[in-house]
């Protein structure tokens, strides 16, 4: 009972520390940067 317990915490630990590095590198690459052109994009029409 407490091996099935030890591993679900491993796994959800290892999911939880995945999600902050994938957060971590792309905040590092600039994907956050730029927050106001998808807003404003999705208003203009593209059809001309």
């Amino acid at each position: 009972m407490t091996g099935v317990l030890i591993l679900m915490l491993v796994v959800a630990l290892l999911l939880g520390a995945s999600a902050l590095v994938a957060f971590v590198v792309m905040a590092k690459r600039g994907q956050f940067d730029d927050l106001e052109t998808p807003a404003i994009r999705a208003v203009f029409d593209d059809d001309e």
